[in-house]
């Protein structure tokens, strides 16, 4: 399986699914660790400062698991090649801190029918769902995409990035950890999933919210399941 971006939520969707057994982790990103996302990338150590996330992760995963294989891309993940490497996993779980990264990745997984864990964390909020828009649910409707559920990005500088705005660190780690365990379930197929349905979670007052969405046909990508 794919994990776009090796951060706050990253670290502890590549640790947990380590653990478990995940047979290989792809893993792409672009950065370098810093000393000051330690707080919230706990799978990276002060040793690691100014070295590429994605060999700092891989280090980090053998020593856990080394039974795991590891791919790295040390790259950026955009429209032009989205589709190319994720075209080569089973499963993409993408905790990455920008929109551009989050549509490319949606996007692609639409197209390429794979099966997408996504979440995202702000300063005290955070969300989380899966999406299979390649197949439609028990009523014979097609999945909803991300972009039935956020039809377009925001304006550029309207939302600060993580970096920017801060984040609590234990706060990566709840929402990374449920993607973990959310990926988990989609692999072995247990209990009720998160396809339709979006965890809100507000940290600020600790209250944890499931809302339903359902498929836009309005939405960019017309809502239609090629090929069924």
């Amino acid at each position: 399986m794919l994990v776009v971006g090796a951060g706050g939520l990253g670290s502890p969707v590549l640790q947990y699914l380590a653990a478990a057994g995940v047979g290989t982790l792809g893993i792409i990103d672009d950065d370098e660790v810093a000393l000051s996302n330690l707080q919230r990338q706990v799978l990276h150590g002060t040793d690691d400062v100014e070295t590429p996330k994605v060999d700092s992760a891989a280090r980090a995963i053998a020593r856990l698991n080394p039974h795991v294989e590891v791919v790295t891309h040390r790259m950026r993940i955009d429209p032009a090649n989205a589709r190319e490497i994720i075209r080569g996993y089973d499963i993409v779980a993408e905790g990455s801190d920008n929109f551009e990264t989050r549509y490319a990745v949606s996007d692609a997984c639409f197209h390429e029918r794979k099966p997408l864990v996504t979440g995202a964390v702000g300063t005290f909020d955070a969300s989380l769902t899966t999406l299979r828009p390649f197949e439609r649910n028990a009523a014979g409707e097609s999945n909803p995409t991300y972009r039935c559920l956020f039809p377009e990005p925001p304006p550029a500088g309207t939302i600060p990035a993580c970096a920017e705005a801060g984040v609590l660190g234990a706060l990566t780690g709840v929402v990374g950890s449920m993607m973990a365990l959310e990926v988990i379930r989609e692999i072995v197929g247990f209990g009720e999933s998160m396809v339709g349905r979006i965890l809100l979670i507000d940290s600020f007052n600790m209250r944890f919210e499931t809302v339903r969405y359902r498929w836009d046909p309005h939405n960019s990508l017309n809502g239609v399941v090629k090929g069924s």
